[in-house]
């Protein structure tokens, strides 16, 4: 038996076929498999180039941190990015700052 993907409304793992769609037996959201690749934002970087979970990048600029003094300065490399959706498309930790979300038009990807 083939893995199916969760429902990516309410992210139950019980989803099913029926013919091309998938369909989730608990909010009843339907969605189709070649649909869900092709409705992926593709989330870039300050100079276009394409990010993925896991990249390292680097702040072009200093960012305030929000309720603290600190700043994030340029040239501050992060490792291990994770991407989500929202106002901030990227989750990391800083080094000496700790857990952040950043805006992607505020880095540049490094090359590893």
């Amino acid at each position: 038996m083939s893995e199916l993907p969760p429902c990516p409304k309410c992210y139950s793992p019980y989803t099913y076929e029926d013919g091309e769609l998938l369909i989730c037996p608990e909010c009843a959201h339907e969605w189709s498999l070649t649909a869900a690749h092709a409705d992926a934002p593709v989330v870039r970087d300050s100079n276009g180039t394409p990010l993925a979970d896991g990249d390292t990048v680097s702040v072009i600029k200093d960012l305030k941190v929000k309720g603290s003094s600190a700043v994030v300065k340029v040239g501050t490399k992060v490792k291990g990015i994770r991407l989500v959706e929202g106002d901030h498309d990227i989750d990391c930790k800083i080094p000496g700052i700790g857990q952040m979300g950043l805006k992607s038009e505020f880095v540049k990807k490094v090359a590893e």
